[in-house]
């Protein structure tokens, strides 16, 4: 199988179920926001971080690319069995941020992005799984998605803000407050 169809030289690419839909479309830029935020966890997990963040972000990943073929079907052709996503793995993001936040002092402040190169990828992945969620939010206004996948995006971006904090305690980054200038 070659990478290189030739199909989408003229705009458009396929859904699963084989619809056919411009490029710039609400559900291929949700769907690719989704791949984009998964090339950055990518990034994170390559980083020197506790072995376990590591496993979590795999976990992530995988979850990821089971959310973007959710996106990429034609809800109505929908015959292809695909991966689901489960209450449990929202209930996973949820545990994974409290046993962080266990460990990290009660924020007081909005909290700077940076101090680290490795908190400031996990701060763009943050913003970038904010924006998938705006794409997914502005695509169930018109087509049928899946309220798992909201929820789930929703608490990603929960658990890489969180992330970030924890990251820049393990990696002895100062964590800047910010103060607004009055």
């Amino acid at each position: 199988m070659k990478v290189y169809t030739k199909k989408g030289d003229k705009g458009t690419t396929q859904l699963i179920g084989g619809t056919r839909v411009p490029k710039n479309s609400l559900r291929i830029e949700a769907y690719g926001t989704i791949d984009e935020l998964n090339a950055f966890i990518g990034l994170i997990r390559d980083q020197e971080i506790n072995y376990v963040y590591v496993d979590q972000l795999l976990e992530i990943q995988d979850r990821l690319f089971t959310l973007g073929s959710l996106l990429a079907q034609d809800p109505k052709k929908q015959k292809m069995k695909l991966p689901e996503l489960k209450e449990a793995d929202i209930s996973n993001l949820e545990q994974w941020i409290d046993a962080m936040e266990e460990q990290l002092p009660a924020m007081t402040n909005f909290v700077l992005p940076g101090g680290h190169t490795t908190v400031s990828y996990t701060h763009v992945a943050r913003c970038i799984c904010r924006r998938a969620e705006r794409a997914i939010t502005e695509l169930t206004e018109g087509e049928e998605v899946a309220a798992i996948i909201l929820a789930y995006v929703n608490r990603l971006s929960d658990y890489l803000f969180v992330l970030s904090r924890k990251l820049s305690r393990d990696l002895g980054a100062k964590e800047q407050a910010w103060t607004p200038r009055m």
